[in-house]
């Protein structure tokens, strides 16, 4: 950082600051490729632009920031809380690399009943929201299963599809092991079913005391009337209920609808952990480790956490958290516009909210010991894996490419990355096979390396970002080593590359693999070598990711209806033809006169029809 760039850049910041409006709004300051450094709100623009100027009071990571600016662009907002709603958003979206970052910000999955059907189907949801009832968020897809598979034990509630319930002629399975009352094939009424249906909503809304009440009066009524049978149904499901009581080891009194935030620091690096309770039920944790420098401030950190985490997804009306964010009021008064109903967020000093704090807490505490244990083994693997390819630094950025097919169909190429953090998942990236022959895996390889550096030379990547490779993986022999080598040479990036192909053993023994690298003779590595290990799961990772995309296509394919391809057939000359020849595969053997039968087809249509089948 030269004080020439820094003079600079607080020139340009001055320039632009003498032309704002005190308003509120978002500013993003740009460098010299039109890449955004930066990300912020204000509630007045000019007040808050014109203080990056002063450059001495900055922190060593703004001055960074001032160093590389060259532009800057503008958003004007009506409040200060719509500006904070459109900085969290273009965070997530732009990914500043001078913000506070969230990383792996995933969707959660929620237990959604279907309500457009007389018997509500109860099923695992992720994404966009349609007709239904949602219950969630839970923090895994287990802690979904878990209790859909309750809902089924104790309420007996149908998880099929729509299709697959008016298809069937029989109880199926589930009904035979009593997950199911089969209202497929009118084993219970619409009426019956619904109570079911009515008392799992209240066991999902907090209310599962009233339900195991209900259920014991039941029993009781049951055992007066001599069926035994139907009192130990409700005997069974008041113990399923009194397990799943006995097993929420946190119960904290008026505590309903809450996420309790709680953070660690240690080594420059945080833990923020968070819990989440619905109907005062615990419904998973989950630990995030935000992106940020050593000198930022837990309060800061915590707002920014805090405004990307919920950009898309429902405020629960009360959040506790362990240390007080930077921006609470603004925090609150955003959410609550957002939601439409008032949000509380507080930080507990005392009693039971306190402790819950502490638990938290701890459970940050050692989510980030292993994280860091973990980080450390990653970077004892990556010094191993500079020091065996003879590398000069060790990799911050592994790309490791697979290729996939079956006989030369649905040809899809992958790429996979790794840093000292693990994978990246959010950087893989799949390349649909256009121009390779079939089953050409060399022609494949090539098309590969073309596009993926073909777009970083179009894009102007710089061989200093985050984004360009140190060391490319590839899953194949000496083939498949050469054509990448030759293609790279020919793009005019191989002097910024080191490339390793990594070769199955004989017999596809693991342990067995052949590494061929420029400039060496092709060599193996101890069966124990745990380089190799980490080696080998690079390429599982890819072959699994490989195999992945290719059986996607795979199946749309088999859906596909190639008279999908066919200009001018719309879906009710579709359904007219396919009524008529009973299948595809019978259109395409049926000549001119035989389509013209069809009611609807033209002759010219039954002519463009034959041409796509026959020439």
């Amino acid at each position: 950082m030269s004080v020439i760039s820094l003079d600079r850049g607080a020139e340009v910041i001055r320039t632009y600051a003498k032309t704002l409006p005190e308003k509120p709004g978002v500013y993003r300051m740009l460098n010299e490729k039109g890449d955004v450094l930066y990300v912020g709100k204000a509630r007045a623009l000019k007040k808050r632009v014109v203080t990056y100027s002063h450059v001495m009071k900055l922190p060593n990571r703004l001055k960074r920031m001032v160093a590389e600016t060259v532009s800057m662009e503008f958003i004007t907002t009506n409040s200060e809380v719509e500006a904070l709603l459109l900085e969290s958003n273009m965070i997530k979206k732009l990914r500043p690399p001078f913000n506070i970052l969230l990383k792996d910000d995933k969707s959660f999955p929620y237990i959604l009943f279907r309500s457009d059907h007389p018997f509500p189907q109860v099923q695992k949801h992720r994404g966009a929201r349609g007709k239904g009832e949602y219950y969630g968020p839970f923090a895994s897809a287990g802690a979904v299963n878990h209790t859909i598979d309750l809902l089924q034990r104790v309420f007996k509630l149908r998880n099929c599809s729509d299709s697959y319930f008016a298809a069937r002629k029989r109880p199926c399975l589930q009904y035979h092991i009593k997950r199911c009352t089969a209202p497929c094939v009118g084993k219970i009424s619409e009426e019956d079913y619904g109570i079911n249906a009515n008392q799992a909503r209240a066991f999902l809304t907090g209310d599962s005391r009233d339900v195991q009440k209900e259920f014991k009066n039941l029993m009781e009524a049951a055992s007066e009337d001599m069926d035994f049978e139907r009192a130990a149904e409700y005997r069974d499901r008041i113990r399923a209920l009194a397990a799943i009581q006995s097993h929420q080891d946190i119960n904290i009194e008026g505590l309903k609808d809450a996420d309790v935030i709680a953070h660690y620091q240690r080594e420059g690096k945080t833990c923020v952990q968070i819990f989440f309770f619905r109907a005062g039920q615990n419904f998973g944790n989950r630990a995030y480790f935000p992106k940020h420098d050593k000198e930022d401030e837990i309060g800061d950190i915590l707002s920014d956490f805090m405004a990307q985490f919920y950009d898309g997804k429902p405020v629960p009306p009360e959040i506790m958290v362990s240390c007080c964010p930077s921006e609470l009021p603004l925090l609150e008064e955003a959410f609550s516009q957002k939601e439409g109903r008032k949000i509380h967020i507080s930080v507990p000093s005392r009693g039971q909210r306190k402790r819950l704090i502490d638990f938290v807490e701890r459970n940050a505490k050692e989510a980030l010991e292993r994280h860091l244990l973990e980080r450390k083994g990653e970077n004892e693997l990556m010094e191993g894996v500079a020091k065996l390819f003879a590398m000069d630094a060790t990799p911050e950025r592994i790309e490791v490419y697979d290729n996939s097919h079956i006989s030369g169909t649905n040809m899809v190429g992958a790429m996979i990355v790794a840093g000292l953090e693990g994978f990246r998942k959010g950087a893989y990236r799949k390349f649909n096979i256009k121009e390779a022959d079939k089953a050409d895996d060399y022609g494949m390889m090539r098309e590969v390396m073309l596009r993926r550096f073909g777009r970083a030379i179009k894009d102007e990547i710089s061989r200093d970002s985050e984004d360009w490779p140190d060391l490319l993986l590839i899953d194949g022999g000496l083939g498949q080593f050469n054509t990448v080598c030759e293609v790279l040479k020919e793009m005019g990036v191989w002097e910024d590359l080191t490339v390793v192909s990594i070769s199955k053993g004989p017999d596809r023994d693991a342990g067995r693999e052949q590494f061929f690298l420029e400039g060496r003779a092709p060599f193996q590595l101890p069966f124990n070598d745990p380089v190799l290990h980490y080696l080998q799961r690079l390429r599982d990772e890819a072959h699994r990711f490989a195999i992945g995309a290719h059986r996607t296509r795979r199946s749309m394919d088999i859906t596909k209806n190639p008279l999908d391809e066919i200009a001018g057939i719309g879906a009710a000359r579709k359904k007219a033809l396919l009524h008529h020849f009973g299948s595809a595969k019978a259109i395409k053997s049926a000549g001119v006169e035989d389509l013209l039968k069809v009611e609807g087809i033209s002759r010219a249509q039954a002519e463009k029809i034959f041409a796509f089948f026959n020439e």
